[in-house]
């Protein structure tokens, strides 16, 4: 079943890489397809197999928290390893009116995006409403890899706690 679901991710992100050059409408609804994986399902469900097939080989994240990941590997163990096993459940949701995508070309050819915007973080505990714990600005940087979307760097900084500093806790 998990192989299944990962071809039919890698045909989504293929499609999408190679349907997008068309106009900018087809690049964010490509890059926004991308964004939807890569948080919907591994961030929110803590599905790695997803960030394997979406995180280039060549991956840095920067965080203006907790410092620089150096690499594709340590990016995964720490979401399996930190995120996965926090006494919460971390949702993600993106702030859709703030992102803005930008293309990369080179003599006119598409070789990547770049996508910014603004997303806030959620926990959500048993017998818990979900409460805010954070906001933050990011910025992606989306690579063409053999005609597929691959997430290349990041950088997530302006981490903000919420109004008057209640985290609902």
């Amino acid at each position: 079943m998990t192989r299944i679901f990962l071809a039919l991710v890698s045909i989504l992100i293929s499609s999408a890489a190679s349907s997008q050059v068309a106009n900018t409408a087809e690049l964010d609804r490509a890059i926004s397809e991308c964004d939807s994986l890569l948080f919907n399902l591994s961030f929110n469900k803590c599905d790695t197999d997803i960030l394997r097939e979406l995180i280039s080989a060549d991956f840095r994240f920067y965080h203006d928290q907790s410092g620089i990941t150096e690499s594709k590997a340590a990016f995964i163990e720490s979401i399996e390893n930190g995120l996965c096993k926090l006494p919460y459940k971390a949702i993600r949701v993106l702030n859709k009116e703030t992102v803005v995508v930008y293309p990369l070309k080179n003599n006119g050819v598409l070789y990547g995006a770049i996508q910014h915007g603004e997303h806030e973080f959620y926990a959500l505990e048993d017998g818990r409403e979900k409460y805010l714990t954070s906001t933050a600005k990011f910025t992606h940087v989306w690579i063409l890899e053999e005609d597929k979307w691959k997430l290349r760097s990041v950088l997530s900084y302006d981490h903000q706690d919420p109004p008057n500093g209640e985290t609902g806790r």
